[in-house]
């Protein structure tokens, strides 16, 4: 089958180790990794998936189950990363692909790169960064920068990588399928993250308590001693008295979870890059009352499907504005705009164009605003 717009390309996606693809529960970047692995796949490519054991058929497994659990522990989470990417790296010796599109943290990129020897002229890198930027971060990058084209998940984050030159810009998408629109609202509002303080649990509590609303939290509590911490001191106290925790949810029950919420809640202490969980609630058509950081500004529309506001009293003012949108309209809009198909031709003009430079990225945002 011949892609449309060209040639088919041979295409390399190289997960993180960590999770299955798709991921079981938490594991936002393999789940983006399997959408685009499916929207790639329908587009007539040929592609391969490395990634974590227990991963769908076709992926090859490179990294073991057991060691998500060394993820965020400091130099055990470095070493499995770095076995890792040379594992993938000695695995992919024998083949030749177009473009290497690779998801995971910067040394990855150290061997992609070096793949660039003689009998391997043609292949094009591309690199995702799906976490904020730092400046170390970006000081590594910048070693690189001249054999690979980055992208970023959206304007904000774009905006922290000026270093690195013009970037393109690919918002992520949604699972769709893994959704259903809840037409009909419930009497709760819904915080779907993991618990620390920059996803502000604390404030969603707050807010939920003076409109008087039930307030579901559901996500697992971050494994740092900050985030245990927090959730000892700013969540449990408040458990039963209209706030109910749901340590994980998946499936059904996280579809059923969201399409019955009156509403998403996100009081955000950070500059998030992105936020998947604001678009399952959309796409889901439950709008959302959110802090305008980071991403947030990209993702809701106000008055279609959400209000923006930047303190507790905003946000409080902010819950029966959304209640009167229409969940359908909320749906219809978060559906289109950030669909799978629309993430896959997007990456496959990004695979098109590596080698040239990248467009600037206030050019970029001027085109998707118009």
């Amino acid at each position: 089958m011949t892609a449309p717009g060209g040639e088919a390309l041979r295409i390399a996606l190289i997960a993180p180790p960590w999770y299955p693809v798709p991921p079981r529960g938490y594991g936002g970047t393999e789940l983006i990794v399997d959408l685009l692995r499916r929207g790639l796949t329908a587009r007539g490519h040929d592609v391969t998936v490395f990634g974590a054991e227990g991963s769908a058929p076709g992926v090859v497994p490179v990294a073991p189950a057991s060691w998500s659990g060394d993820l965020g522990h400091g130099h055990a989470s470095w070493d499995r990363h770095f076995t890792y990417v040379s594992r993938v790296q000695r695995l992919m010796r024998d083949l030749t692909f177009d473009v290497i599109h690779d998801h995971t943290r910067p040394p990855g990129l150290l061997l992609w790169t070096a793949r660039g020897r003689p009998g391997r002229p043609g292949e094009r890198v591309v690199s995702t960064q799906h976490e904020p930027m730092t400046e170390p971060r970006e000081t590594t990058l910048l070693e690189v920068r001249d054999a690979v084209r980055f992208v970023a998940v959206s304007h904000a984050q774009a905006a922290t990588m000026t270093r690195l030159g013009a970037v393109d810009v690919v918002h992520n998408a949604v699972d769709l399928d893994a959704l259903r629109v809840g037409e009909q609202p419930g009497d709760y509002l819904l915080t779907l993250a993991r618990i620390t303080p920059t996803k502000g649990q604390h404030l969603a509590i707050e807010v939920a308590r003076r409109a008087g609303m039930p307030l579901v939290l559901a996500g697992k509590v971050d494994s740092t001693p900050q985030g245990r911490d927090y959730f000892d001191s700013a969540v449990r106290p408040h458990l039963g008295h209209g706030v109910e925790y749901l340590p994980s949810v998946t499936g059904v029950e996280k579809r059923e979870l969201i399409a019955g919420a009156a509403a998403g809640l996100f009081p955000l202490q950070w500059d998030e890059p992105f936020g998947l969980a604001v678009l399952e609630c959309m796409a889901s058509g439950v709008p959302v009352v959110c802090t305008p950081r980071g991403a947030t500004v990209e993702l809701v529309r106000p008055g279609v499907n959400g209000v923006l506001a930047t303190d507790v009293p905003g946000l409080c003012d902010g819950i029966a504005p959304a209640l009167a949108l229409d969940r359908v309209a909320c749906a219809r809009d978060a559906r289109a705009r950030f669909g799978p198909q629309r993430m896959a031709l997007e990456y496959e003009r990004v695979y098109r164009a590596a080698g040239r430079p990248a467009r600037d990225p206030s050019a970029a945002m001027a085109a998707s605003a118009g």
